[in-house]
């Protein structure tokens, strides 16, 4: 199993905190997101936390299958969504040409780096021909863990082009910013935009 133990422990321990404070931290890139797909698109959210993005998807009308690598933070998004969200670790996700869409924000920069070629490599199989792909990760220049004991890959820009390259994308773009997270600390966000053939 890909996902870290030792992260999954922090989930675990910290669902319901962690679960108050993302429900006021949304994405802002998610409506950009949405706005790229047809009405009642088939969207897989993995690594859900709260239930907050997949909630707006469900509201703006998309069929959402919304997931969890722990089993504690399904359970909260499941009671925020008022529907049964599955745990599924990314690196066993098996559909194929299933969703018109994937939205992975913040939750592929908990994958190990030697891992994260096959988790992409899944997703980009998850997706129907021109299918959306976004997904999120603190920049850095190697693996480390945070204050909480969270593992994070830290990829660089380039560590990303490589690895998304390797596969059959239309288009693929990826630009960083500045911003925060659970732990309060200013970090530099990588923004990953990926269209299937």
């Amino acid at each position: 199993m890909p996902e870290d133990r030792e992260t999954l422990a922090f989930y675990a321990r910290a669902a319901e905190t962690y679960s108050q404070w993302s429900k006021d931290h949304q994405s802002p890139r998610l409506e950009t997101f949405l706005s790229k797909l047809s009405p009642g698109a088939r969207v897989l959210e993995l690594g859900c936390g709260s239930g907050r993005d997949s909630a707006t998807m469900l509201a703006h009308g998309f069929d959402v299958v919304a997931t969890d690598a722990s089993p504690e933070m399904a359970a909260q998004a499941s009671r925020h969504l008022g529907r049964a969200v599955s745990v599924l670790p990314a690196g066993e996700l098996s559909a194929l040409a299933e969703f018109d869409a994937i939205w992975a924000n913040a939750c592929l920069l908990h994958i190990p780096r030697q891992e994260l070629a096959d988790v992409i490599a899944r997703i980009n199989a998850a997706l129907k021909p021109q299918g959306c792909f976004y997904a999120s990760y603190k920049g850095g220049e190697g693996e480390g863990r945070d204050r909480f004991g969270r593992y994070y890959n830290y990829p660089s820009i380039a560590v990303l082009e490589a690895l998304y390259q390797t596969l059959p994308w239309t288009s693929l773009e990826i630009s960083q910013d500045i911003g925060g997270g659970y732990d309060g600390e200013k970090t530099t966000w990588l923004h990953v935009t990926a269209v299937g053939c």
